[in-house]
């Protein structure tokens, strides 16, 4: 086994819930020994009771999800859109990688700083439907509104005149209380085993603090409901704060000009959270890049 070459990263795109279980079955096993179990104390227990979410499973809880699973030996080919991050490489060469391989080079410790980029497909498991999709609750639950179309809900144009459809949709992510699943899991245990870098997420479902990662690891690249922000004199507040009003299908508004309080969630055209500059330092410490649920097509990931 060869190690992680830098600054040429081994990039691994996974695509599918049963890839996800094998490779976390593969890091899992050959870095498991002597895992301690986390205690409830190391869990962001502020972000878990955001989310109505009292107690999340611990990682080592979650080897009954692996049943069926074969060992890992799924081959991984770099992606065009991979390749297109960290240039062609010397070699030119094709580079089939295997989960168990991404697993034994983790326990080689050759790749110690593990960079994470994660999408929406990383929270299909947990029972999160794309809003976009017709037939789903939540489109059925915007259309009452007559959505122009359904990116229209993160517009602030739109916001400004109807926010309704924005407190709907996340009122839906509250009261449904989505639980993280095993993949959420795996990235909690690279973070307990020190060899998370970094987590880079599209999501806004919260489920990555849920599951017990800092929030000194996370980039949300798209914003967070964790806190929030008064549109009128931008008075910052916490978005346990604003839940209240919301699960009474209220509009939050500030208590001292009583603005309207908008979650920190990034709309369209709104300035990214300044964390996300932590990319031009990361990306060049990494010596492993995970690449779950996304094809790199949204901004703002579109632009590495």
């Amino acid at each position: 086994m060869t190690r992680c070459a830098r600054p040429a990263l081994a990039a691994l795109g996974l695509w599918g819930p049963a890839g996800w279980r094998s490779l976390y079955t593969g890091v899992r096993d050959v870095l498991g020994e002597g895992h301690q179990r986390p205690s409830p104390g190391r869990m962001d227990m502020g972000a878990a009771s955001l989310w109505g979410v009292r107690k999340a499973p611990c990682a080592v809880e979650l080897a009954v999800l692996n049943s069926g699973i074969t060992g890992g030996r799924r081959p991984i080919s770099f992606s065009t859109r991979t390749s297109s991050i960290f240039g062609s490489g010397g070699d030119h060469k094709k580079e089939k990688l295997f989960l168990q391989d991404i697993a034994e080079l983790i326990r080689a410790r050759a790749c110690q700083r593990v960079l994470v980029m994660v999408g929406a497909g990383i929270s299909t498991p947990s029972g999160i439907p794309d809003f976009r999709s017709p037939g789903s609750g939540l489109y059925s639950n915007l259309q009452q509104y007559d959505l122009p179309y359904p990116e229209a809900v993160f517009e602030l144009a739109f916001f400004s005149h109807n926010p309704k459809p924005f407190f709907t949709l996340a009122k839906e992510l509250y009261l449904k209380n989505y639980r993280p699943n095993i993949i959420h899991y795996f990235l909690r245990l690279l973070h307990d085993k020190g060899l998370l870098l970094r987590l880079y997420t599209q999501n806004i479902d919260g489920l990555e603090r849920v599951s017990g990662i800092p929030a000194s690891k996370l980039v949300e690249a798209h914003g967070s409901f964790a806190s929030a922000t008064c549109t009128v004199c931008r008075r910052p507040s916490s978005g346990k704060d604003i839940w209240a009003d919301v699960s009474m299908d209220k509009i939050p508004r500030c208590p001292v000009c009583t603005g309207v309080v908008k979650p920190d969630i990034v709309f369209f055209g709104e300035t990214l959270p300044q964390r996300f500059l932590l990319h031009v330092l990361d990306f060049p410490m990494a010596d492993l890049l995970l690449i779950l649920g996304t094809s790199l097509e949204d901004t703002p990931v579109d632009t590495f």
